[in-house]
């Protein structure tokens, strides 16, 4: 039978390592390593992202991860090519994938990395509409023998609605044949999992936009949906709640992070924050965005495919103001791979990544200081609409990558505005950017400031086709 309790009164167990937190960062005793067994190498653990995202979004998690002793080279994460599902998962949709097509790529890559590491075994961690991809290669494509653990976060494993009739050939209807079916009983007790490989399933308690009872996030506002917000639950499975957290945080928190170490190690994590690296090593590749048959001129689906001849320029900036140090420390024009770097930073240093490529906005991406080093710094070309292009002044966009912005739960500001523009002040929290449009004025610092973290930038003209991103990392 499932469980559901508070993330802080989880009871302490020992995981599938079978060691203690002691154990875990520094084996048997010297003393005693001739009489203890070995301790059991660490198993591959493979990330999946959600619906439109990118291997990206687990840098933090990776982190936290190795912060806690998990070799980064047990490591791996999936960067979908067409990330978003098809609007009815049977027909064949230009940039978009099938739920059978998701499965075939992450069972490609857990047989890749059990080649490459040995293992006879692996956990994977997904957020989303990855949790599906997860749950489906284990029901239909071998899993079962191939997966120790699954962890699911904010995963619609109940649907994002459950309206009989309503877009049912859609991956996330409740009622439709790709959810039925995955969530068929399998026993007498009316378990939704496939063992031997233990589940747990991380939810927010109310602020998960794709587990609302509203259909506001679904284009029918004040319409139910027949989901509450004990959807991602799963018979079966440990089920943990964490208030407060948004669909994203439900994977890339912190919170979550505690959750998923708890139940891999039986322990709690021992550090609090991530622990930094002198000089990072970066990697990653650059992509752009396809282009929409139905709408050319909108050009805005996503996509995670190299963007080849993208040029990239990188450059050290000032952390309260976004102003350069010099010449760049860093250029290249990226190969059919996209790949940019690799790249040596310091610790402690912010940067300013500019991205040229035709088609596109003259891209000024900014983010924070980078703790450790990364293969998944994966930066994205940007597009201006033809009404930003033609005024004078400058867009700023400010974007929170592994979570929502919640005014009512925030603290937040973009340009000194505590308003982000396009971000709701009110119900469930949803909105991972905001856009701001500025006048023409002489070039200045621009600052998005989350909770702590801070983020400058400059304002660059967007009728000289420029763009300016202020992206934040936690």
């Amino acid at each position: 039978m499932p469980s559901t309790s508070p993330i802080r009164a989880r009871l302490s167990r020992r995981g599938f390592l079978g060691l203690s937190g002691s154990a875990l960062a520094l084996g048997a005793l010297s003393g005693c390593a001739s009489l203890a067994p070995a301790p059991k190498p660490h198993p591959p653990i493979v990330f999946v992202h959600g619906n439109g995202d990118t291997a990206a979004l687990w840098i933090t998690t990776a982190w936290r991860f190795e912060t806690e002793g998990w070799p980064a080279d047990r490591l791996f994460a999936i960067d979908l090519p067409y990330p978003l599902a098809r609007d009815d998962d049977a027909q064949a949709q230009p940039g978009r994938s099938s739920s059978a097509e998701h499965m075939a790529f992450l069972k490609a890559e857990v047989e890749r990395v059990m080649q490459a590491t040995g293992s006879a075994q692996v956990v994977l961690i997904g957020n989303s509409r990855g949790g599906n991809a997860i749950r489906n290669y284990i029901r239909h494509g071998g899993g079962q023998r191939t997966v120790s653990h699954a962890i699911l976060g904010g995963t619609p494993n109940h649907g994002v609605w459950a309206i009989p009739g309503f877009r049912e050939g859609n991956e996330f209807s409740g009622t439709g044949p790709f959810l039925s079916g995955l969530n068929r009983p399998r026993n007498a007790a009316g378990d939704e999992v496939d063992g031997p490989t233990r589940w747990l399933t991380i939810r927010s308690d109310h602020n998960d936009k794709f587990a609302s009872p509203d259909g506001v996030w679904i284009g029918r506002p004040g319409q139910p949906t027949f989901v509450t917000a004990a959807g991602p639950e799963l018979k079966g499975a440990e089920n943990v709640v964490i208030a407060g957290l948004d669909h994203r945080e439900t994977a890339y928190s912190r919170p979550a992070f505690e959750a998923m170490w708890r139940f891999l190690t039986g322990e709690a994590p021992r550090r609090q924050g991530i622990a930094m690296q002198a000089h990072p090593v970066l990697q990653g590749k650059i992509t752009g965005l396809g282009m929409n048959p139905r709408a050319p001129a909108s050009g805005n689906y996503t996509n995670n495919l190299p963007l080849p001849g993208a040029q990239l320029e990188i450059y050290a900036v000032g952390a309260d103001t976004g102003l350069r140090q010099g010449a760049p420390v860093h250029q290249k024009t990226v190969g059919d791979d996209g790949l940019w770097g690799p790249f040596t930073a310091e610790s402690g240093q912010a940067y300013e990544f500019v991205i040229s490529a035709p088609g596109y906005a003259t891209t000024h991406l900014y983010r924070s200081p980078f703790a450790r080093s990364s293969d998944w710094v994966h930066l994205r070309a940007e597009r201006l609409a033809e009404a930003e292009a033609r005024q004078p002044g400058s867009v700023l966009v400010f974007t929170r990558p592994r979570g929502y912005f919640d005014p009512r739960r925030d603290s937040l500001s973009l340009d000194g505005q505590a308003t982000l523009p396009g971000v709701p002040t009110s119900g469930t929290a949803g909105a991972s950017s905001a856009r701001l449009h500025l006048p023409a004025q002489a070039q200045r610092a621009v600052v998005g400031q989350f909770n702590g973290e801070t983020v400058a930038g400059r304002n660059w003209p967007a009728e000289a086709g420029h763009l300016t991103v202020l992206e934040l990392t936690y």
